[in-house]
């Protein structure tokens, strides 16, 4: 797994080769206690955060979606993606 992007306590990672139990581009988030994996689309697959955290995550993944759809077509063959820098 690898960090995609931070924003203040809010970690977003990509698992590699992580495209076969919810079958589309997603992302990890945890925020504290609270972990939830969430569609580049912005959908909620499982797990939950606050809503002012899912909001900028939500917001963040439409802002850079190209670069986290190309994180996320590298992370599923298996190889190392760069890090995106987003400032809110």
């Amino acid at each position: 797994m690898g960090e995609l992007f931070r924003i203040g306590s809010l970690v977003v990672n990509m698992r590699f080769k992580d495209d076969k139990q919810h079958h589309k581009p997603h992302v990890h988030a945890k925020y504290g206690n609270d972990e939830a994996v969430v569609g580049v689309d912005g959908e909620l697959l499982a797990g939950e955060l606050p809503v002012k955290q899912m909001k900028i995550l939500v917001g963040s993944l439409a802002f850079h979606e190209e670069d986290v759809y190309a994180a996320w077509n590298l992370a599923v063959q298996g190889q190392p993606f760069a890090k995106i820098k987003v400032g809110i």
